[in-house]
């Protein structure tokens, strides 16, 4: 009887620990937003538009009654003084609750990355415990965060898929763009003395087009969105874009390149040699004499040969010495190239104070106040480039050189 009295007792004490469903959320009634865009207002508030996936129609592929077709998106917005003020006001607008846990991207307009800057809207968005500070920020270049948001895309139907989709591919394949998380931003302005870098995307063609089925409904889409450069943010207000070297070269002293193409002259033919990267390592050192930093950069380059169009005996290792002699002359002008563009926007996007602060922390204590307009501007720099050809596809013999023998 006694055993049975203790088992009771067990029992009733496990009820009390045991938790329920206080936090379920019925899939019905979750508005799932896939994507955000900020812009500011003419007033100077916050003006939020959120993409909301339709489930039926993505599952569906577009389909509705009577023959007729419904998007995969659907877009709501509306405005406030803060980023939680503006959410609040356009629940008021849906009929189910807005649910930011699979938010993966976060735009925002080119106008409110200049002018006000992302400080004031990151607290917002890192406070919240359903959003993800994993999700990708980019800035709309030339157009409004609500144009980016709107539009509708071929092949992804959900459109913020082939923004990141499309972010993920250029780093790998041309190094031009970098994928920027809201924590990486986030850790990038809070460090002393280090600029930002964040990709940009635009709005090809009209956005009134872009926003109707009827451009997916054309093999060549009237408007589409597109990876346009990478900005610079200081102090987190947009100062500058990036394209082509600078750019490139920036994603190669920030150790982020993954593949891309780089074209050297040869036999008097501009860019006849086009070599393609597969291995790339960029190390950055820093050392402080008399009271100056200096800094070393270092990079090693492996890869292939991907197209020559002059004939080329690429058998001869002498011939491979020059091609990687003008590699390494090539990328060390891209790498030159960025270091003063920085250096012009007075803006240390390239980490250089983060190297002197971890390596000699008691003399960036001294010199982090007036780093970005001071030391970093006249900052010595070394650049040591190693590139090697590793490989030639699947021949060695160059068919142009083929067809000059079969001429003589």
């Amino acid at each position: 009887m006694k055993r049975k009295g203790v088992f009771l007792l067990l029992m009733m004490a496990m009820t009390l620990l045991l938790t329920s469903c206080w936090s379920k959320k019925e899939l019905t009634d979750l508005a799932i937003v896939s994507a955000m865009g900020i812009d500011e207002t003419k007033d100077g508030r916050f003006h939020l538009t959120l993409q909301i996936i339709n489930p039926g129609n993505v599952a569906g592929g577009m389909q509705g009654g009577g023959g007729s077709q419904s998007p995969p998106i659907t877009i709501y917005s509306a405005s406030g003084d803060n980023i939680v003020e503006a959410s609040r006001r356009a629940s008021g607008r849906i009929s189910r609750r807005l649910y930011y846990a699979h938010t993966n991207l976060v735009v925002v307009g080119e106008r409110l990355a200049r002018k006000e800057g992302l400080n004031t809207l990151i607290d917002g968005l890192d406070r919240d415990p359903e959003f993800r500070n994993t999700s990708t920020l980019v800035i709309a270049k030339n157009s409004s965060a609500a144009d980016l948001v709107k539009t509708l895309t071929p092949v992804d139907k959900i459109p913020a898929n082939k923004v990141l989709k499309t972010l993920e591919f250029t780093e790998r394949k041309w190094g031009e763009n970098v994928k920027t998380s809201l924590q990486e931003v986030m850790k990038s302005i809070e460090s002393p003395g280090r600029g930002t870098v964040v990709s940009g995307f635009r709005l090809v063609g009209n956005a009134q087009q872009a926003q109707k089925l009827d451009n997916l409904q054309e093999s060549a889409p009237a408007a589409t969105l597109r990876a346009s450069g990478i900005a610079v943010l200081k102090q987190g207000k947009l100062v500058d874009w990036l394209y082509g070297k600078p750019a490139r070269g920036t994603v190669w002293i920030l150790d982020k390149i993954q593949g891309t193409d780089i074209n050297i002259d040869w036999a008097g033919k501009k860019e006849a040699i086009a070599y393609q990267t597969v291995r790339q390592k960029t190390s950055v050192s820093a050392q402080v004499k008399n009271g100056k930093p200096h800094i070393s950069v270092h990079t090693r380059v492996e890869g292939d040969i991907g197209d020559m169009e002059v004939p080329v005996d690429i058998t001869n290792p002498k011939v491979i010495t020059k091609i990687e002699q003008s590699l390494r002359k090539e990328i060390k002008k891209e790498l030159r190239v960025a270091i003063k563009r920085a250096q012009k926007n007075k803006t240390d996007i390239l980490g250089f104070g983060e190297v002197v602060h971890r390596t000699r922390p008691n003399q960036f204590k001294k010199l982090k106040t007036e780093w970005n307009d001071v030391y970093f501007p006249k900052l010595d720099v070394d650049i040591a480039v190693e590139a090697y050809v590793r490989r030639a596809g699947l021949r060695n013999k160059s068919f142009l050189s083929g067809v000059k023998e079969n001429q003589k």
